[in-house]
């Protein structure tokens, strides 16, 4: 509720106090008057005490011709006190001889009807009725005066997370591993907050918005508290979907509401999280031309359009679906600048690492650099949840310290998921032993593949058996050789199982979708196949904004559909073939890696070159 809601509330409610007050205070006037019994009464009208009565109903009220004392002796009022005017209640019995009596001691007598009037039974019907139209049309009043969307109150209000100068943003730069890119992009924005006539002085304009694109987890909303705490300025953090609302025009009311703020506590930072909830391009086909979300997009792209250059807001906005955005949002004079987080290297997972075992206590020996190496693709949240997972593996066992074996068992954890408890024939324990044994002979015979890190047949996640391989350095390319290796890999677990049982079985399956997902993108996207030539189709592309692939207008014919369809069948072919000639040439190495599965359940990489030695060796 706004604050200056609560002036009018007041008033009424004083309002409503003062009317109970002065009810009270006419009902109760009787309490001045002196309560007497009816035989009090009688006796006082025989001594001809008494002047006038009132009768209402069972009630008699009157004066005394003279004063009398209450109290004393007797009395349940210790003081003495004199009274001029009195009242009593007649009983229930009839008293016949009360109105000659009366008539004859001259009492001037006269009777009020027992039924409120008219006026005081309106008067306390209606009363409820004005009160609450007194409140609903102050609150109106009040409520227009806000401007437009006040008629809502509360709800065109933005809700941001305000952090104000004196409750500043404990996060800097220095808790930032790695992006040094990144950060020295948007040190240039704190600097301008810093000290904004540096900039004014030659000209220089900064961007009205900053929009930070990168993978889930990479650190984008950690960077831009960063950016506010190094500033030193107003903060203001909201997510996008806090916009969205089931009335049509809340959402671009919260956006005036979150600008006027801003620009009221200039200079300042707006951070926009998740931006594609509602930065989403419109007229694309789904929803309505008018709907809550593109009437909240309009409003926020007029509000970025009207910024005066010298105004010292800056927009920080996140999203990891910059392909969706609406272009009038990325075109210069909105989000001038785009600053890309990728996931980070090595060095730098070892410098997040580092950061997130600050309070952890950490066993001697310990080697980060060799957890930062086997964890390929891992983004900061990633590592953060290792390193928690190490903790509870180390709590759990009532250990004094994170030791390396704790930090292998959690990457084994969030990579391969977490061991399942459950019951396994020999038969199904053998068949699972041979599959991962392919794979793993595979990938050790092929050359230019990725190491094998850890082998192992007890069910993890939603597999029964798991080969991991782990890449020596960070890949950002893959040649078309290596991709053909990993279909070859791939297809090991189905080819061992048929030679050594002539027949497949259904653990292949999440393999099989693997290569023919492979292989359809070397088609169709990156123009590996020497019959279709180096074009690029629509085949193969994901779609996670909308969840699953669409029926789309097709760009290539029905021969060009099948060709495709000929050379993916041909890529998965070939890589079967060359997984079958390396496993039928190595059975006795391909046995003894089952074997040893089998008592070992678990192998790692040193351990299965020590296997096929033996082996290989005279």
């Amino acid at each position: 509720m706004p604050q200056t809601f609560w002036k009018p509330l007041l008033i009424i409610l004083l309002f409503t106090f003062l009317f109970n007050a002065s009810y009270v205070l006419f009902v109760q006037q009787g309490a001045q008057v002196a309560e007497i019994s009816y035989s009090r009464f009688r006796s006082e009208l025989t001594a001809d005490n008494i002047k006038k009565v009132r009768f209402r109903g069972p009630i008699i009220t009157g004066e005394f011709r003279g004063k009398i004392k209450l109290g004393g002796q007797g009395q349940e009022t210790v003081a003495v006190r004199e009274a001029g005017a009195f009242s009593t209640i007649m009983p229930a019995i009839a008293d016949q001889t009360l109105m000659p009596e009366l008539t004859a001691h001259n009492v001037e007598v006269s009777a009020t009807s027992t039924e409120s009037s008219f006026l005081v039974n309106a008067l306390l019907l209606m009363a409820p009725w004005l009160i609450l139209i007194g409140f609903l049309w102050m609150g109106m009043r009040t409520m227009r005066s806000q401007g437009p969307g006040g008629m809502l109150g509360g709800l065109s209000r933005s809700g941001a997370r305000t952090y104000t100068t004196q409750e500043k943003v404990a996060v800097t730069f220095e808790d930032v591993a790695g992006m040094e890119n990144s950060k020295q992009e948007l040190k240039e924005i704190v600097d301008y907050l810093r000290n904004p006539k540096q900039f004014e002085r030659i000209g220089g304009k900064v961007p009205k918005g900053v929009l930070l694109v990168g993978p889930p987890g990479t650190g984008k909303t950690l960077l831009a508290r960063a950016v506010a705490g190094e500033a030193g300025v107003t903060f203001l953090s909201i997510s996008a979907s806090q916009f969205i609302e089931m009335f049509v025009g809340i959402g671009a009311s919260r956006v005036r509401d979150l600008f006027t703020s801003a620009k009221k506590a200039a200079p300042s930072i707006i951070f926009i999280d998740e931006l594609d909830a509602v930065g989403r391009s419109r007229g694309a086909g789904f929803g309505g031309g008018h709907d809550e979300r593109e009437q909240t997009l309009n409003q926020l792209l007029s509000e970025m359009d009207g910024f005066d250059q010298h105004q010292q807001v800056i927009v920080l906005a996140a999203t990891n679906r910059p392909d969706v955005l609406d272009p009038a949002l990325l075109r210069p004079g909105r989000f001038d600048r785009h600053v890309v987080i990728e996931r980070p290297d090595w060095r730098d997972r070892e410098k997040i690492l580092q950061v997130h075992v600050r309070k952890i206590v950490l066993a001697e020996g310990v080697d980060l650099g060799v957890v930062a190496r086997g964890t390929p693709g891992m983004t900061g949240a990633d590592l953060e949840n290792l390193v928690n997972e190490a903790a509870i593996l180390a709590s759990r066992e009532d250990a004094a310290a994170v030791t390396m074996e704790f930090l292998e068992k959690a990457k084994d954890k969030i990579l391969m998921g977490g061991e399942r408890k459950m019951f396994i024939t020999p038969g199904e324990k053998r068949i699972t032993a041979y599959h991962e044994a392919g794979h793993t002979l595979v990938a050790r015979l092929l050359p230019g593949t990725d190491p094998i890190h850890k082998v192992t047949i007890i069910p993890r996640g939603m597999a029964l058996g798991v080969t991991q391989q782990l890449p020596e350095d960070d890949r950002y390319h893959y040649p078309q050789s290596y991709l053909e290796k990993r279909l070859a890999v791939a297809m090991g677990g189905r080819v061992a199982e048929r030679l050594v049982f002539n027949e497949v079985s259904t653990g292949a399956q999440s393999d099989l979708k693997l290569v023919t997902d492979l292989a359809e993108k070397m088609v169709c996207q990156w123009g590996m196949s020497e019959k279709v030539g180096a074009m690029t189709f629509s085949r193969g592309e994901e779609h996670p904004f909308l969840g699953m692939k669409l029926a789309e207008e097709k760009t290539f014919s029905e021969a060009m559909a099948w060709r495709i369809d000929q050379e993916i069948a041909a890529i998965i072919r070939k890589a079967e073939q060359q997984a079958e000639e390396l496993l039928s040439a190595n059975r006795d190495k391909l046995d003894l890696l089952a074997e040893a599965l089998q008592a070992e359940e678990t192998l790692d990489g040193a351990r299965v070159d020590e296997i096929i030695g033996k082996e290989s060796s005279p």
